[in-house]
């Protein structure tokens, strides 16, 4: 098995077609990381899963296994940030590849700079929220875990175990999903905009596509609303962003 330096990043490129990947493993060997490439679904899905990598930048249309069940069943199996690539006019494929679990994602053509910019972020974010969990996890009493949570109303967050219940029901959200609830209800009733929670939940140093943020609400809301068309949980502050409604 081929000797990997751990500090050294790597990012798996699943594309059908060899001059996207080629030009993408340029510009991130430039970056320093380690690239692994794939050009079918099912082979880019049996190296994710046997190689673990930092990230994968996952195309639509494959053969073999299109990206979105590729997406789907790695995200099943292990929390590997997924960003997705997909023609310009593909509105159905972005929102179903968030749906599915997908961290984000960026259209063909793309900005090679903005892409390598949202890999970075994708990165340090699971890096982030890989610390804090293991140093959530090196708390020394049961009763300094057990006040790990954030309770706001119905909603219940358990820090050490990323769970999430709602009026005494687990709750089954992605990491992307529990990190936005985590943000939003440390501070309850405070509006925060879309662009905050983008650079605050997403990583992004920049102004990605807020309809990243729009599509991972509704799916919260789809999880813990009991009706999505009149929310008593997170809450749309109209043109604004979001919030979690406080105690009553």
């Amino acid at each position: 098995m081929e000797n990997v330096n751990k500090d050294v990043k790597t990012v798996l490129i699943v594309d059908d077609e060899q001059t996207i990947i080629d030009v993408l493993k340029f510009n991130l060997l430039k970056e320093g990381y380690r690239i692994l490439e794939a050009k079918d679904g099912q082979t880019g899905l049996e190296m994710a899963l046997q190689e673990r990598p930092d990230l994968i930048l996952l195309d639509i249309m494959l053969p073999k296994l299109d990206g979105l069940t590729v997406c789907k069943r790695v995200k099943n199996s292990c929390n590997i940030p997924i960003i997705i690539l997909t023609a310009k006019d593909a509105e159905v494929d972005k929102i179903v590849g968030l749906e599915l679990g997908a961290d984000d994602y960026i259209t063909k053509p793309f900005s090679v700079r903005e892409l390598v910019a949202r890999v970075k972020a994708n990165i340090r974010k699971a890096d982030v929220t890989l610390v804090e969990a293991q140093s959530m996890a090196m708390d020394t009493t049961d009763a300094q875990k057990k006040d790990n949570k954030i309770v706001v109303g119905d909603l219940e967050l358990y820090l050490d175990k990323f769970e999430a219940k709602v009026r005494g029901e687990v709750i089954d959200l992605t990491l992307r999903e529990f990190e936005v609830l985590k943000f939003l209800a440390s501070q309850p009733g405070q509006v925060v905009t879309r662009e905050t929670l983008l650079e605050k939940v997403w990583g992004y140093e920049y102004y990605g596509d807020i309809r990243t943020v729009d599509v991972t609400v509704r799916r919260i809301r789809e999880k813990i609303e009991e009706d999505t068309s009149s929310p008593q949980i997170l809450i749309t502050k109209r043109s604004v962003g979001y919030y979690i409604a406080g105690n009553k």
